[in-house]
């Protein structure tokens, strides 16, 4: 398998693993990998608040990141957000876990700078069998997203096959 094959494989695989439900996720994010010039065109508004005005070698992990926040799977958290917006932010998921971490969240916790806070609501995801990661998109944000604790190797695995990092928080 080429490593453009590995890349492309790896980038579906990562999508139906966040976005089960949503084979929109994968359609949008093979787009990018298949016809950058096409998903520039046609995702142009969006990218622009990104600051992307043509096709670069991470567009296809840009696309995974929009669509999954415009499904609600991800959130993208500024590096000094507050941490009520945080948490706001975290319980809108639509992949949070059924059980709510947040009551292990103590008022110490909340007054952690941006990353510490992240690190321990990864920690307290992880105390009921869910995990926060993040994925990076060389940016000064933390594009979080949500999913089974089981599933964070596969995840990285996954993203560094295809060329990108993600990484589990509270690890």
């Amino acid at each position: 398998m080429s490593g453009t094959d590995e890349a492309r494989t790896s980038l579906a695989a990562l999508a139906a693993l966040l976005a089960p439900a949503h084979e929109a996720v994968a359609a949008r994010v093979l787009h990018a990998h298949d016809d950058p010039a096409g998903y520039v065109r046609d995702h142009a508004a969006q990218l622009a608040e990104r600051g992307i005005a043509g096709p670069r070698p991470d567009l296809a992990w840009t696309a995974l990141v929009d669509a999954l926040a415009d499904h609600r799977l991800l959130a993208e958290l500024d590096w000094k957000e507050d941490a009520e917006e945080i948490r706001a932010q975290l319980r809108a998921l639509a992949s949070r876990p059924s059980v709510d971490p947040w009551v292990l969240v103590d008022a110490q916790d909340m007054l952690l700078p941006t990353h510490e806070f992240l690190q321990a609501c990864g920690r307290h995801y992880r105390d009921v069998g869910a995990a926060l990661a993040v994925l990076d998109i060389d940016s000064d944000c933390y594009p979080v997203v949500s999913l089974r604790a089981a599933r964070v190797e596969e995840l990285t695995a996954l993203a560094a096959r295809a060329g990108f990092t993600a990484r589990g928080l509270g690890a």
